[in-house]
This record gives C-alpha cells, structure tokens and sequence, in this order.
C-alpha cells in the first residue's frame, strides 16, 4: 500500500479526513455526553489519521489493519506521540472480518470501517460483524464509495464510454490501479436496517474536489475550501453525488 501512503496529505487525502473527522464529531457530540472517554474500534485504520485523532482527544482506541505497510506507518506515527497518548492506543494487524475473533460483542462504543468496503466483495456479514461490537447505543460510522455516482468522475474527465458504463455496474477502477466496488445508499441503509444499527444520518465526502489531480497542492484557502465541502456534504442535492459516502448507524 505504498501508492496510498504517497498520497497522504495531498489535497484529496486532506479533505477526507478534515471531512470525516467533523461529521464524526458531530455525531459524537450528539450522542454521547462531554467528557466521556469512548472505547473506538477503527477497522482498516491504514495509517491511524482518525485513530490517533481519537485518542488524542482522550479516547481509548483500537486499530485494526491487515497491510503491513499500513499497520507499520501506524505504529511510526503512534510512536511520535507523548506516552499518554501511546498508552490509549492499541495496535492489531488482522482482517477486519474477524473482529469476532479478537473482541467480546458490545465491546466497543464506536466502531470506525472507512475505506474498506469497497474491498470486500459481500460487505453485508462483515458490517454485521462491526454492529455485534457495538454497545447498545453505540455508533457505527462507515465511509464508502458511492454507487449512485460512478460515471460523475469519468464523465467529468472525458471519458464517455466509462461514464456509460459506471450507471449499471457498481465496479470501479480506482487511482490506486486496484478493482475495487461501490455500495449505494439504499442498499446500505436496508443493510443497518436489518442487523439493528439503522441509519441514523449520512453525508457526502469530496462533493466539489474529488475531480483534483493526485498531485494538487494544498491552496492558501484551504478552510474556505473545506467550508464548501463541509456545506455541500449535508446538503441535498450535492450530496447525493459526492465520491464518498460517510453512514452513521446507531445500535439499537
């Protein structure tokens, strides 16, 4: 996963996380009260943005990662925090469709699976997995490729014949080099429906930047560039064609 840690901290990998970690957070704020220290599960942490995030704002997380690469910049990164920070992580290198494995269900207060769908061929068994993790009350936030807006990045590049093909089939070519799968909203919102985590809000990620090169620098305006994307992902009809989509599905 080289080709994604090249990539971290470029303008499209910018507007990801800042996007997500203030969705999250307002999902947090509303859900749990100020000051309790949360016990995070984040599934495909890659390089633990959200995870170190999180645990620098109190909370006692655990990662879970696959790639050795990924788990490795990790581990570099945790170990650059003060040791307070460091004592409330935990690190485990496994496939997040084992979470049943290595935790007791209900074990968790929030449970992270951001970017990882989309590798998973049945997604349905694994987020029923992450749901059994959850306390009851407990948050599942999910961010996924959105199905309903395949052809928008081919279409808007020039690609015709791609943009055609992406309004029937939710399979991709991503800029990794990597095949990867969308998810739509209603399949997914039918999906928390039926293993007791419905869907309690969504928003978009990327709306307005997602067409930006790999090697976009970040701009002098940067915030201003966040606000509209922070606008357009909870506003209709922009966010229903946003590259990503970010789920928060509460455990009943």
């Amino acid at each position: 996963m080289s080709a994604w840690l090249d990539r971290v901290g470029g303008l499209r990998d910018v507007v990801r996380q800042e996007l997500v970690a203030r969705q999250l957070d307002e999902q947090l704020a509303g859900r749990f009260p100020v000051g309790q220290r949360l016990r995070v599960l984040d599934v495909g942490m890659g390089q633990g943005t959200q995870a170190l995030r999180l645990a620098r704002l109190g909370h006692r997380v655990t990662g879970v990662e696959q790639d050795a690469t990924m788990i490795g910049a990790a581990r570099t990164a945790l170990a650059a925090e003060p040791e307070g920070i460091r004592e409330r992580v935990r690190l485990v290198q496994g496939d997040g469709r084992d979470t049943g494995v290595h935790f007791l269900p209900g074990s968790f207060d929030v449970v992270l699976c951001h970017g990882v769908l989309m590798y998973v061929e049945e997604p349905d068994p694994m987020v029923a997995g992450l749901a059994r993790m959850l306390a009851p009350g407990g948050l599942l936030s999910l961010l996924v490729r959105n199905g309903d807006a395949l052809a928008l990045r081919p279409g808007l590049s020039g690609d015709w014949a791609g943009a055609l093909a992406a309004f029937d089939s939710t399979s991709y070519r991503n800029r990794l080099g990597l095949d990867a799968r969308a998810d739509r909203l209603s399949a997914l919102t039918a999906t928390l429906a039926g293993i007791a985590a419905p869907l309690h809000a969504w928003y978009g990620v990327r709306v307005l930047s997602d067409t930006a090169p790999d090697d976009a620098e970040i701009p002098a305006d940067l915030e201003t560039l966040l606000a509209a994307e922070e606008r357009a992902g909870r506003t209709d009809p922009y966010r229903g064609v946003a590259a990503l989509l970010h789920l928060c599905g509460v455990r009943g």
